[in-house]
């Protein structure tokens, strides 16, 4: 399964690179913004995205499902039998795209038996690419550059980096912070770059207390356990997809250091 897998990074890659070309001719007009039913925005580049990923992956793996979050209403009684499918966030921070602050992916990622096993997450604006695969590691690619192996790094013993979501803060957060009981540099990002900093060694933590969906987090998910990180839930369990009904994830926890005792400031943040 593994060289398989490996085979399909490139094609996925370009997949991905197409769709932030259309995010970004989009990004360059005076674009309408529309508000879906839960109140998140949605722009003319979601769409375009969207269309350039499915039609990229049906021409690539005809016979595998693809869930978008622009296709989400696809049903459980239907999903639920999907061994191996695409899960699609076309674009991943649409409240920073709006902002025109750059920090907006593409995310694409595979999962088999309810596990991403491959993960590609493009930042259009920089052209920045971070890929993974089981078997094949985890990587950052630069423009006109070889992409280089990432990895997660050890806790620093006399301060912590902590990423929080620029748009989705909250007092857990600051609580959280407050537990960890060292110095700490607390860093706002957007989308699932939060999670790529962790992969590449630049942040500790990224602890989530609000709410995402399982498109938001599976690419990224492959990039962090290749990398040799953690994305799991609060009990410290990993993230699993299509497991349910609802496509919501749990409050989550992105780390690099299972030698920390993660699950005792996760307590402290929630315990008041």
């Amino acid at each position: 399964m593994s060289s398989e897998i490996k085979e399909l990074l490139e094609p996925v890659n370009k997949i991905a690179q197409a769709a932030g070309e259309r995010i970004m001719e989009v990004y360059a007009t005076d674009f309408e913004v529309v508000q879906k039913e839960d109140k998140s925005p949605l722009t003319q580049a979601d769409m375009a995205a969207h269309e350039t990923i499915v039609s990229g992956l049906q021409k690539i793996t005809p016979d595998w499902p693809i869930l978008s979050e622009e296709s989400a209403t696809i049903p459980y009684s239907e999903r639920e039998n999907w061994q191996r499918y695409w899960l699609v966030d076309p674009l991943d921070g649409t409240r920073e795209f709006v902002k025109r602050n750059g920090e907006f992916t593409v995310n694409i990622a595979l999962i088999d038996e309810q596990k991403p096993i491959l993960g590609v997450v493009y930042v259009p604006v920089t052209g920045v690419i971070y890929f993974a695969a089981v078997g094949a590691g985890a990587f950052k690619g630069l423009p006109g550059q070889s992409p280089t192996p990432i990895k997660v790094r050890s806790c620093p013993k006399d301060r912590l980096t902590v990423v929080g979501s620029r748009s989705h803060g909250g007092e857990y957060l600051q609580k959280f912070v407050e537990g960890l009981e060292t110095d700490v540099k607390l860093v706002s990002f957007g989308s699932s770059l939060k999670m790529c900093l962790v992969a590449e060694g630049e942040v500790d933590v990224y602890p989530r207390f609000g709410p995402t969906s399982e498109w938001d987090t599976a690419a990224a998910q492959c990039v962090v356990e290749q990398a040799g990180g953690y994305l799991t839930d609060m009990q410290l369990q990993r993230l699993r997809y299509n497991a349910k009904k609802s496509l919501l994830n749990p409050h989550f926890l992105v780390f690099g250091d299972a030698n920390k005792d993660w699950l005792r400031y996760v307590g402290l943040a929630v315990s008041s």
